[in-house]
């Protein structure tokens, strides 16, 4: 039975790891990597940073897909809706 859970946890790492390279992968194909990592600052704030400044804001993503998707305080970003949905809930993991 540990062996099952162990085994059930190695899973769900990889799994999430996977999730978030692919992720990771859009952020650089999206030209997000040029301004921002995910814990270290460069032009603009990290992920981590942005994850806590929005923490705990019910309306967070909205506000950041909004952001990204007209260009308000941000450079517009060139990604399908769906992929700065998805970006956003990614950094907002962080």
């Amino acid at each position: 039975m540990k062996l099952f859970a162990v085994l059930a946890m190695a899973s769900i790492a990889m799994v999430a790891s996977g999730a978030a390279s692919a992720q990771q992968e859009l952020a650089q194909k999206s030209g997000c990597l040029n301004c921002h990592s995910v814990d270290t600052k460069k032009i603009g704030p990290s992920y981590k940073d942005v994850a806590t400044k929005y923490k705990g804001k019910a309306d967070a993503e909205a506000q950041l897909v909004d952001k990204l998707s007209n260009a308000k305080g941000h450079p517009k970003v060139n990604a399908s809706p769906d992929d700065i949905k998805s970006l956003v809930k990614w950094v907002l993991s962080q």
